[in-house]
């Protein structure tokens, strides 16, 4: 076990001796799984002003969340590799953290309207199986703390953030922070009860606990970096590989992939913990799944090999045939070569997908929305500067207004403004709109000059027109995206 001093805090890196994820499942009841880890406690006094949350910056917000641990230790130890585990001795953090969500929070959210199965799920862990205990329609809180109480069941809540401001401004910068979406579910458990069997997760994980403790037992990933959730049976993960009870303030890292399982202690108060998720479905090889088409698309306007046409009968056959796979792991060859010899903005549907489905900035003062422009009105002679600049992509794409045999590319500028808040992460089946504004490719140095500067000059946009400059700036100034300085 690894400890740093610091006046204020007690915490620990909380792993097995292993410092890497297994390269392969280990199978259980082979006698070398570890016991648990202990959790000991630094006994130090609480110094002032270590105890919120920096929002500053994504930069500081996160180095705020996991402090005392530093940003370069978490990513270069425990990113993608291994559990981190930090508790506190910090009161007023402990009070912060309960005011994210509490248990009485239930009351006001279902009087605006909760239903089951999408806002809340009721369950328990019955024999190593998730028992849903949840009824139709609308989720009454009477009913909810009549089931907390009596089948001492855990009410699982979803995406807290469209209703929980704190934990909209919290999220949103981890989602300019990351790059990726980030999600949260909040468990309330009772006393002496489990809510889920042991399963993992495809997302890596941040637990914050609120009210109340939570007993925790975390195993050997069977799937390192799994890419789906799934339910483990008690009889194939073996022991805990670590073991800790956290209380309010305290805070759990660990990767997907992890088998865990939770239960809130006998004899005590109830449990609520935050889970904060990112990370889904944001691999390399997603990105490669990704990119690969435009690339192929690009390709094949200039070679004449990849607009051949196949084999007869290759679509009928059973298995791939030799001189098939030679062509295509050539094909794929010289796409590696022409990826390495661009330094092209890639389009990426996954930028888009990203940027049209996360959170909204968090507004503050008197919360009105930033989608008004204000200010000055950019002329020739103003200075501009970008703003929301975590909330925008830049791409590049073929034209979507023209036909398939005319395409030629666009700029693509599209931002997070205008975004719902009240629909983040629940998989609305409306085809949700993308905000935006495109441009012609000889835009493109002009753009990267707001996008690259502090400030700078309209009159020194790299276009071949006063005209042409004053139109770019006024588009994106009507968007929100500029401003005068």
């Amino acid at each position: 076990m690894y400890f740093v001093p610091l006046v204020g805090f007690h915490f620990l890196f909380a792993w097995s001796e292993d410092t890497a994820m297994p390269k392969k499942a280990r199978p259980a009841g082979n006698g070398k799984e570890e016991g648990p880890v202990p959790c000991k406690r630094v006994k130090v006094e609480v110094a002032d002003g270590l105890s919120t949350l920096n929002f500053d910056s994504p930069h500081d917000l996160f180095e705020s969340l996991i402090s005392p641990v530093k940003i370069d230790t978490f990513f270069k130890e425990f990113w993608e590799q291994k559990p981190l585990l930090i508790q506190r001795d910090d009161p007023a953090l402990a009070t912060y953290y309960q005011s994210l969500f509490r248990l009485t929070d239930l009351k006001s959210l279902c009087s605006r309207g909760m239903y089951y199965g999408r806002d809340v799920n009721v369950c328990r862990c019955v024999n190593g199986k998730k028992k849903v205990l949840n009824k139709d329609g609308k989720a009454h809180f009477l009913q909810l703390r009549k089931d907390f109480d009596q089948k001492r069941a855990t009410i699982q809540f979803h995406q807290p953030q469209r209703f929980k401001d704190e934990l909209w401004r919290i999220q949103e910068k981890l989602e300019c922070y990351f790059g990726s979406l980030v999600g949260s579910n909040v468990y309330i458990t009772p006393a002496g009860s489990q809510g889920l069997p042991p399963h993992y997760d495809d997302v890596e994980v941040f637990i914050l606990q609120l009210e109340g403790e939570k007993h925790w037992r975390l195993y050997h990933p069977t799937v390192p970096l799994a890419r789906e959730y799934s339910v483990e049976a008690e009889d194939r993960i073996g022991r805990p590989t670590h073991e800790f009870t956290l209380k309010p303030g305290d805070l759990l890292y660990f990767p997907r992939g992890t088998i865990h399982q939770a239960d809130t202690p006998p004899g005590l108060a109830h449990s609520t913990h935050v889970t904060i998720s990112t990370y889904q479905n944001n691999s390399w090889g997603d990105f490669l799944l990704d990119t690969i088409s435009g690339l192929v698309f690009d390709a094949a306007k200039e070679d004449v090999a990849l607009r051949a046409g196949i084999p007869r009968q290759l679509l009928l056959q059973a298995e791939s045939t030799t001189v098939a796979t030679r062509r295509l792991s050539g094909f794929l060859r010289m796409l590696a070569e022409r990826l390495e010899g661009t330094k092209e903005l890639l389009s990426s549907d996954m930028k888009k997908d990203f940027i049209m489905h996360r959170l909204p900035p968090y507004h503050v003062g008197d919360g009105t929305e930033p989608t008004i422009p204000g200010g000055e009105l950019p002329r020739l002679d103003s200075t501009v500067s970008l703003q929301f600049r975590d909330h925008i992509i830049l791409t590049v794409g073929p034209d979507q207004d023209q036909s398939d045999e005319a395409q030629e590319k666009m700029i693509y500028i599209y931002h997070s403004l205008k975004n719902k808040r009240d629909t983040h992460m629940m998989g609305s089946e409306e085809e949700t709109e993308s905000h935006g504004l495109r441009f012609p490719l000889s835009h493109m140095e002009a753009l990267k000059q707001i996008w690259n500067s502090s400030a700078i000059s309209v009159k020194d946009l790299k276009l071949t027109t006063d005209e042409e400059k004053e139109s770019l700036v006024l588009s994106l100034w009507t968007e929100c995206l500029i401003q005068v300085v």
